[in-house]
């Protein structure tokens, strides 16, 4: 049996409203993705500590998923009459296919440097020699593809090991970066977030890649300090929490998710609390600040 998915794209709110609609309406799944995804207009949304999300993107591209027995016609109309106004769709049909094999073969193994390979747990690692962080696509943000976690990663294989103390991802995500800290031979690691969502995932990624790291909400943190402190968000609450993560940091403090029109602005903020703060790398338009006491 195939499938029929119906493509709309609307702004953020009726994105929102109308996946509810047709969820309701019995649709096997609804899933929403930024339009622009993949080009320079991508608009990043992470939900990460210090920066509430308040609505899916601008140009929200929503997919629709009904069995192609489904009178879509009939769909398409109970939900605009719910939704109360016409939207432009295109319909599409999908052949049955094995639907698990199809998404895992759209993800291979990711290359970090020679040191590090990201890889899913149906690959074999393409090295025998690098670290391998074992890690499937999930709900929560970080698998390494992204220019902000990937210059993260490559900036922990070259900075961390087996001299550092300790370790703080603010902002975990999936973990990957704290699992990434461990492997590299940090003593102690802990991973902080507002999502309970990533902080399951992390958990679970941290016990398949066999490492011991400390994952809670902030308060499991307060009052320590780090030698690194790595804060993969973005921009807006990299503004906010300037006074937070400085206090937290004993070291260095590594910053991303900042585009590059929008360094200047941080190096000036962070300049306040460190005594250097420089640009440790750009990626696709993205930065990576490094910033230290000394």
């Amino acid at each position: 049996m195939g499938f029929i998915q119906l493509v709309i794209n609307v702004d953020s709110k009726s994105a929102d409203k109308l996946s509810d609609i047709f969820m309701d309406l019995e649709a096997l799944s609804a899933t929403v993705t930024d339009q622009h995804e993949g080009t320079a207009l991508e608009q990043p949304l992470f939900n990460e500590p210090g920066y509430e999300v308040q609505g899916l993107w601008d140009n929200s591209h929503l997919v629709v998923l009904y069995n192609n027995d489904t009178d879509i016609r009939q769909m398409v109309d109970s939900a605009t009459e719910i939704f109360g106004q016409k939207f432009d769709y295109t319909v599409e049909n999908i052949d049955d296919q094995d639907w698990v094999r199809l998404t895992q073969s759209q993800f291979d193994p990711i290359k970090i440097n020679d040191m590090l390979y990201i890889v899913p747990s149906w690959h074999d690692s393409p090295s025998s020699t690098a670290t391998t962080i074992t890690l499937d696509p999930g709900l929560a943000f970080g698998t390494g593809s992204h220019p902000t976690t990937f210059m993260c990663l490559d900036w922990i294989s070259h900075n961390v090991g087996a001299a550092t103390k300790n370790v703080l991802d603010y902002g975990c995500g999936s973990g990957i970066l704290a699992i990434a800290a461990k492997k590299f031979g940090a003593q102690e690691v802990s991973g902080i977030d507002i999502d309970a969502q990533a902080l399951e995932a992390s958990l679970s990624n941290a016990l398949i890649n066999k490492v011991d790291i400390k994952f809670g909400l902030t308060d499991i943190v307060a009052g320590e300090k780090f030698e690194v402190v790595v804060a993969n968000i973005l921009s807006n609450p990299l503004r906010v929490l300037a006074p937070a993560l400085a206090k937290l940091t004993g070291g260095k403090l590594v910053l991303s998710g900042i585009l590059d029109t929008q360094s200047d602005e941080l190096i000036g903020i962070y300049k306040q609390y460190f005594n250097k703060v420089i640009v440790a790398n750009t990626m696709d338009g993205w930065v990576l600040l490094e910033c230290s006491y000394s």
